[in-house]
């Protein structure tokens, strides 16, 4: 039988992420509009609408191709 821990252990400290945000292609009104989006959201701390965005950024240039 093993003791419980009685103490708190040291918080694990995770290093930001090492991306940027995804770069909008040029003339695709539907990038400019995801980085409106994601700016906005930023502005008012949304920071998982702002990791939404990333995401639809990074898939959407597929439809470029």
């Amino acid at each position: 039988m093993t003791n419980p821990t009685r103490h708190s252990t040291v918080p694990i400290v995770l290093p930001p992420p090492p991306e940027t945000d995804p770069a909008p292609v040029d003339g695709c009104a539907g990038c400019a509009e995801l980085v409106n989006v994601r700016e906005r959201a930023r502005a008012v701390g949304d920071l998982s609408s702002v990791t939404d965005c990333n995401i639809y950024l990074r898939r959407h240039p597929e439809g470029h191709q």
